[in-house]
């Protein structure tokens, strides 16, 4: 009989222990009235989270406040906190929670559009240096242009001075060949003119020669 009772216990004991469970909710309502106590008149009620300014405290756990809309009266002290309530600060979590996400997404907007515009300018700064690469070939090949005149200019130059210097031994062979002329002429000449005097003197020594053999042989 002990064990059955027991057992009816141990089974009973859950369904004692599962109750609904709660939490007291800070949706407070309190009054401001024109005096220090529950008897004053009620100037108005005050939710809970409402902004106060506190301008004077007492000893009887009232404070005299002032509300944003310049309404003056007191309440107890003890509804007072220097930090907003849980429901305000949540509210206000939430909403730098969404000015986050809003901006969170403008920087993610942002770096698209960033990375965007780096894959654009790489394309840009690729175009660019085949551009300077054709640029300085085209330099290169212009400065060969350029340089070739200057080059025939010199080449020109030396072959007038070689031409200037053929031109001036050709004038000494021609001169050395107008001399070796006239010295062949002169020698033919003076050649020409020994003959001549040659036959001219056998000319007169040959009859001689004669007239003395016809003596001797008489």
């Amino acid at each position: 009989m002990k064990l059955l009772l027991f057992i009816a216990l141990i089974l009973i004991s859950p369904l004692n222990h599962a109750e609904d469970i709660q939490y007291v909710s800070d949706q407070l309502v309190i009054t401001l009235r024109t005096g220090q106590g529950s008897t004053y008149q009620i100037i108005r009620t005050l939710p809970s989270g409402t902004k106060l300014d506190v301008l004077e405290m007492t000893d009887t756990g009232y404070a005299r406040v002032r509300t944003e809309n310049g309404d003056e009266g007191w309440i107890r002290s003890q509804y007072l906190s220097p930090e907003p309530i849980a429901r305000l600060k949540l509210q206000a979590a939430e909403k730098n929670l969404g000015k986050l996400k809003t901006e969170n997404t403008r920087l993610q907007e942002e770096t698209k559009k960033l990375r965007k515009q780096r894959h654009e300018l790489k394309s840009k700064n690729k175009d660019l240096l085949a551009r300077v690469k054709t640029a300085e070939s085209q330099l290169s090949r212009l400065g060969e242009v350029a340089a070739k005149p200057i080059l025939l200019d010199k080449e020109n130059r030396k072959l007038q001075q070689q031409n200037i210097s053929l031109e001036k031994k050709l004038q000494m062979m021609a001169q050395e060949n107008q001399i070796l002329k006239d010295r062949s002429q002169r020698e033919w000449f003076i050649a020409g003119a020994i003959v001549l005097l040659g036959g001219i003197f056998l000319g007169l020594l040959l009859p001689k020669i004669r007239w003395k053999k016809r003596n001797t042989w008489k």
